[in-house]
């Protein structure tokens, strides 16, 4: 049986809200900071969740303190701001960084985060909000084996798999390069998807072989009720968040010298969207009304 901890979420988005809900199912006691971009969070307050004021409040209640914001700017805000987390951090509590954020940035964060008497680890995300609710997240994690081990069944009570990616940092970077795949193969089917209607191809025959060949796979499938029915739920992923995850994988390629040229022509189709808050399958329909 797990053992029962002491958790606190900042960000209970679409993501958080359902690591929170996945929780408290787990049994964990939960407390989370009051946030104008949170969902509606009646349903967590039932189950027992505790609402607080600020990060230092929640860090101050918890013994492991989950992050679930957008970016590195976001974490680095919400940890070292005057009353952040990093003010109410116990000695020994553990900050998961479920975003997606820059490395570099987190391996600073994290050396702020030990010297402080805490300790830090990088569980970068993917899947959606739906297996979020479920507690069948994936995890990228990157943290001293030692710690990897000991917060595992935690990060089991909201994931169904977990990668150990090596130590800090490394789950922020193999999350920007899962990102760029995805986000390339979005591309790809997108202006695959505009030229075959432009030449006549009917979607079920388009679908149809590439389900069977070689555009099979999630991505796929993530954009199929687009191309069906023009529904973009099966990809809740806006073209703003896109955006950012692209920009700090070039971050990162420039960092680490190595080549980029593939990524640059996909940042620039996302960089072309005019509308950033569409979803990434609503691509197609921009592409088919420029050709």
């Amino acid at each position: 049986m797990t053992t029962s901890r002491q958790v606190g979420i900042v960000g209970v988005g679409l993501m958080g809200h359902g690591i929170a809900n996945s929780l408290l199912r787990a049994g964990h006691e939960v407390s989370f900071l009051e946030h104008p971009g949170n969902q509606p969070v009646d349903d967590l307050m039932a189950a027992g969740a505790t609402p607080l004021r600020s990060g230092r409040e929640v860090a101050q209640k918890a013994e492991v303190v989950i992050l679930c914001v957008t970016g590195s700017p976001q974490v680095e805000a919400v940890l070292f701001e005057p009353n952040g987390v990093l003010e109410g951090l116990k000695a020994g509590s553990v900050v998961v960084d479920c975003s997606t954020a820059l490395p570099s940035s987190t391996e600073t964060v994290a050396a702020r985060v030990v010297a402080a008497g805490g300790r830090f680890m990088d569980a970068a995300m993917t899947r959606t909000p739906k297996e979020a609710e479920e507690g069948r997240l994936n995890l990228i994690v990157g943290a001293p084996t030692a710690l990897f081990d000991e917060t595992l069944p935690l990060l089991q009570g909201f994931a169904e798999n977990i990668a150990h990616a090596g130590d800090v940092g490394a789950g922020h970077t193999l999350k920007l390069l899962h990102n760029f795949v995805s986000l390339g193969f979005s591309a790809v089917l997108a202006e695959a998807t505009a030229a075959s209607r432009k030449a006549g191809i009917s979607d079920s025959a388009l679908l149809e072989v590439l389900g069977a060949g070689g555009g099979g796979g999630v991505v796929l499938e993530r954009l199929r009720p687009y191309i069906v029915d023009h529904d973009p739920s099966g990809f809740k992923f806006t073209v703003a968040n896109a955006t950012k995850d692209l920009g700090y994988y070039h971050a990162m390629t420039n960092e680490l010298g190595v080549e980029r040229g593939v990524a640059e022509a996909v940042h620039a189709l996302y960089t072309s969207i005019d509308d950033t808050t569409a979803a990434v399958p609503e691509v197609i329909g921009v592409l088919e009304k420029r050709t």
